[in-house]
């Protein structure tokens, strides 16, 4: 009796199931496999080899001559001491940290606003969401040369219902004044940021369970003291998903720059991307512009992990 129940053990039938769970699993790995690689590869080509190669550039003396040549002579740190070393440096970092800062700050908290705003549900709010998407949505090309109408001096619409106000004989120039310039950018990239901290912000919103707010409203906790205890640590992720992608977004805008006013008067809106932008394809010191994106970089990552740890520091409190 043993042996037949030995032999029945190990017998084909009895080991087929075992086989065919295999397989499936196998299929399984491989149909996984298959949907990762295209991403994988997608991500290796247009992400990873443009990081390495700028990396790279940064340590070479790249120039036009290399691409008839195809020779780019290592120089070490050469274009990092040159760069630093530039008489605006020091102005377009400070230019960069109060765009970033003033942009950021901005943009969150009057996307916060309009979030809470639109939470509450009202007629046509849902219309009224979709029209604040529409900066979003244009070419930005398109929305700087519409502001750059609306903040000239002479005629732009700006100045002509501040000429329309009584007692008030002010045209400020918005985009000409070393002292104005960059608030007038400041301001562009504001109204251009709104609708993602908004869209963000508010889906994060809905994520909130109406229970809790009833269970608040028990203890007292409404208004303000709902938004402190309850809406705010509800919302502290996403609020930091929202803060780390606005600062690297931030700090790489340069179309918006560009087409307001090119980085002048007298460099007071040049920022870290702009003289990377001038560096590589006006002065076609390619060498240069790749130490100045490896510093946005390192200033993106340095930033990034500083917010994580201390935002997690305070969740963990």
């Amino acid at each position: 009796m043993a042996d037949v129940a030995t032999s029945r053990a190990t017998s084909p039938s009895a080991l087929a199931p075992a086989g065919r769970g295999a397989g499936h699993k196998l299929r399984t790995r491989l149909v996984e496999v298959a949907f990762i690689v295209p991403a994988v590869v997608y991500l290796v080509l247009f992400f990873g080899y443009p990081v390495v190669k700028n990396v790279v550039m940064g340590f070479q003396e790249y120039t036009t001559k290399t691409f008839y040549t195809g020779e780019a002579p290592w120089v070490g740190l050469e274009n990092y001491r040159h760069v630093l070393g530039d008489a605006i440096f020091d102005r377009t970092l400070l230019n960069t940290l109060l765009f970033t800062a003033g942009s950021i700050v901005g943009q969150f908290v009057l996307g916060l606003a309009i979030a809470l705003f639109f939470h509450k549900k009202f007629a046509l709010s849902g219309v009224l969401r979709s029209l604040i998407l529409l900066p979003w949505l244009i070419p930005m090309i398109a929305g700087t040369a519409v502001w750059r109408w609306i903040l000239d001096t002479d005629n732009g619409a700006l100045n002509r219902i501040l000429g329309a106000v009584p007692f008030l004989d002010a045209h400020p120039n918005w985009l000409t004044s070393t002292s104005l310039a960059l608030v007038a950018v400041i301001g562009v990239n504001i109204w251009l940021g709104i609708p993602f901290n908004m869209t963000i912000l508010y889906g994060g919103l809905q994520e909130i369970p109406e229970e809790l707010y009833e269970a608040g409203a028990l203890d007292g906790a409404t208004g303000w003291r709902a938004f402190r205890h309850i809406t705010w640590p509800m919302l502290r992720p996403v609020v930091t998903v929202v803060l780390v992608l606005g600062v690297v977004y931030t700090l790489k805008v340069l179309d918006v720059i560009l087409g307001l006013t090119n980085g002048g008067p007298a460099n007071s809106t040049q920022t870290i991307s702009t003289f990377s932008y001038d560096m590589s394809f006006r002065q076609f010191d390619f060498g240069a512009g790749a130490a100045l994106g490896n510093i946005l970089i390192v200033i993106s990552l340095v930033f990034a992990v500083v917010y994580l740890r201390l935002n997690r520091k305070a969740v963990d409190e």
